[in-house]
Order: C-alpha cells, then structure tokens, then sequence
C-alpha cells in the first residue's frame, strides 16, 4: 500500500475547510474547539465515526464538499482522525482515502496506547499525529503544516479532458461502507451489479448478496454516471456494462445483468429506454 498523493488544492483567504473525526463526544468537541480556535481554519465539520466521515467526504450532507470534488479539489483539506474508532478504524479510513483521486491531508489523532500504530499511519500518508491528552501548541503546529501543504500545492492545468470533468469522474477505487451485523464492511463499487431504491436509501447488489445504504439513488445516479452506470427505471440503477441483453417482454422493455444462473432481469420504464439505447450503442468510455 503506498502512501497517499500530495493533496492538489486551491485556498482563497477564507480558510481551510476541515474535518474531525472521533467516537468519543468528548474528544471531538475538544478538537473541534481548538481546531475552530485558529485564524487559519474556516469551518469544521464533525463526524462521530470513520463511517459517517465518509458519508460527509462523498457530499451526501454538504455541498460545499460535493461542490469541492467536482471543482478538482479535495471534499476538505484536512481530516483529524481519532485511531482508535470502533467499526472502521482511522487506519481505515486512511486506507480509504488514500484512494481519493484528490486525498485530503491526513492528522491522527492517537491515546499513548496507539503509539505503536504510529509506523503504520505515516505508512499511509499520515501528514501529522497528536498525542491525547491534545495539547492546544500541538494542535496548531499540525494545522500550519496542513496550511503549508495546501499552500504549496498548486492546482494542475487543465487539460483534454479538462479538471473539472476528471473531477467529476469518481475514483476507479472507490468504496462504499456499510452495516453488516453490527460492523463496516467495504463495498467496492466495482462489485456493484445494480442499485434498487428503496425509501431514501438504495440497496446495493453484488454477486454476493445485497447491502443498504443510506444514499438516495439519485445521489448515486449523479455521482456514478462516469463510472458505467445508467438509470433505467426510478427504481434501478444498472452497471452498463453488466448488461447483458435489452428485451422485449409483455410490459415493455427489460436488462439483463449478467449471464447464466446468476443473470438478473429488471425492468426498463419507458422514459429511461431511448437514452439507454443510446447508451448501449454508444462506444464506451476509456476506464469501464
């Protein structure tokens, strides 16, 4: 596993936009206290676990965040991230964002019992480390050092295709974590075969079984139309390039995805069927 790229960012006057991350009520209001405390930082926003951080770092909640990631910058510019955290651990959540095409700088925050782990976190890019009890000088020399790299980071040229649209393009790693009896599991999105809304969440279905999220699939519509997924009924969100056949059936036209015992037939309404013709006909993308 190599070490997370330099963060490619660009800061106006206003700030550096943060994120803090801890399973304790107690030590997240101290960090976000001190962070907050600082001329160089605008606004912080808080998670209580490494799982609901990622929620915050795709933009389901924010959308300053969502609004950074298709402008070709970091979702933030720093996250403070607590090791110790049950569920997905900030190793962990390192591990996850070093797959960001544009990673935010990374600051552990660690108790003396996780010093050890201290080899392994600038293993994965770690810019920074404090030590609990946090210590307010302490706090401060890891922002400057977040400061400095945004500083000397500049934003690459644009080129065909232009910043923006890359931005636009999530990460061929991503991963999306969800609850499974009680722990974080990590879905990539390439085992994603279909997504089935489901209320304000979707259900998504793997060749090994199904999970639910808390994404509107609207959400994903938007954020996977680069990555090869195609919306073909309100319910249905299908991996294009999963699919298999477009037939004609009694209520009209229907995909199939993927082939022998495990194909899966879904319906395509009557709105969503020319584009995805279009779509189907269409020389695809260079990635998926």
């Amino acid at each position: 596993m190599g070490k997370m790229p330099d963060t490619v960012s660009i800061q106006d006057n206003a700030g550096l936009l943060v994120l803090a991350v801890d399973d304790e009520a107690r030590g997240l209001s101290e960090i976000k206290y001190l962070l907050e405390s600082s001329p160089l930082i605008r606004r912080v926003l808080t998670a209580f676990d490494a799982a609901e951080a990622l929620r915050i770092l795709r933009g389901d909640y924010e959308q300053e965040v969502m609004a950074r990631t298709k402008s070709g910058l970091p979702p933030v510019d720093a996250v403070f991230a607590d090791i110790n955290m049950p569920g997905l651990s900030g190793m962990d959540l390192a591990r996850v964002l070093s797959a960001f095409r544009y990673p935010p700088a990374l600051v552990f925050v660690t108790g003396v019992e996780e010093r050890d782990a201290l080899v392994t976190a600038f293993d994965v890019g770690a810019l920074d480390f404090i030590n609990k009890p946090i210590n307010e000088e302490r706090v401060l020399k890891a922002i400057s050092r977040v400061a400095d790299r945004v500083g000397r980071t500049a934003a690459p040229a644009p080129t065909a295709p232009s910043a923006s649209a890359q931005a636009a393009e999530p990460s061929d790693d991503e991963v999306i974590p969800v609850e499974l009896g009680g722990t974080i599991k990590l879905v990539p999105r390439a085992s994603v075969r279909y997504v089935e809304a489901q209320g304000d969440y979707a259900r998504l279905h793997t060749q090994d079984g199904s999970h639910l999220v808390r994404i509107p699939l609207a959400q994903l519509e938007e954020r996977w139309a680069n990555a090869g997924f195609v919306r073909i009924h309100r319910s249905y969100l299908v991996a294009l390039p999963l699919v298999s056949e477009l037939r004609m059936t009694a209520n009209g036209y229907a995909v199939v995805i993927g082939t022998g015992d495990g194909a899966k037939e879904l319906p395509v309404s009557r709105r969503h069927t020319k584009e995805l013709k279009e779509r189907i006909v269409r020389p695809p993308k260079s990635g998926w």
